[in-house]
């Protein structure tokens, strides 16, 4: 059986909940497509979040990656084609810790892709009714770190394995006390990602559909 290792993070920024963890939760012990669901969550903690995941990588041996994380002022479900090689913090971290232009790994590229068919994934999200899109930037953020580590981990350890990782919007709770921002509801975010588990553990190669940006 094919095993899943989906993670998400700890509430950071003044809030008091993180919806990527109150989706990804719901997941850990299921079967979906024939494959386990292995849920874990993350520091928001720029020294410690790739140490935390690269640990559940190497004693999980997955399959598949989903890494899940907040988008505060998204409207729809972003998924990821690119983590870049550095931290440059806007806020600090749960540590108090606010790298600035600092490389993830020194000897690292400057950049990996995703290597989960990020297009069939938008594709079939939009046809369940979930607002999706391809997103190109991670932010530089502990998400974009931990997307950034995963893919070295797949590349330095010539793991089979293939990941990426998923924005997500406010939940309304969240979203009321930031009037104005988009939010969605949890069992949006359930059925999102569920459906994204369909697609990556049944295909194989990408659909070539428009997926880009003017800016």
């Amino acid at each position: 059986m094919k095993t899943v290792l989906m993670t998400a993070f700890e509430a950071f920024g003044g809030e008091t909940i993180n919806p990527s963890w109150e989706a990804v939760r719901t997941f850990d012990g299921k079967e979906i497509a024939g494959a386990r669901i292995v849920v874990r969550q993350l520091p928001v903690v720029f020294a410690t979040c790739g140490e935390v995941l690269t640990r559940a990588l190497d004693e999980i041996q997955p399959d598949r990656v989903l890494c899940v994380g907040q988008a505060g002022g998204r409207a729809d479900i972003t998924v990821e084609r690119v983590a870049i090689n550095v931290d440059d913090a806007r806020i600090p971290d749960n540590n108090q810790q606010q790298p600035i232009d600092q490389p993830i790994e020194a000897d690292g590229p400057a950049a990996y892709f995703s290597t989960l068919p990020i297009k069939a994934m938008v594709a079939a999200l939009r046809e369940v009714g979930v607002p999706a899109s391809v997103s190109q930037t991670a932010g530089t953020f502990t998400c974009n770190h931990v997307m950034y580590s995963l893919l070295h981990w797949i590349h330095t350890t010539n793991s089979k394995a293939r990941g990426g990782f998923i924005h997500i919007p406010y939940m309304p709770e969240q979203a009321v006390h930031h009037p104005g921002v988009a939010s969605m509801a949890t069992s949006s975010v359930i059925q999102a990602l569920e459906t994204s588990l369909q697609v990556i553990l049944s295909t194989e190669n990408d659909i070539r559909v428009v997926g880009g940006a003017t800016h």
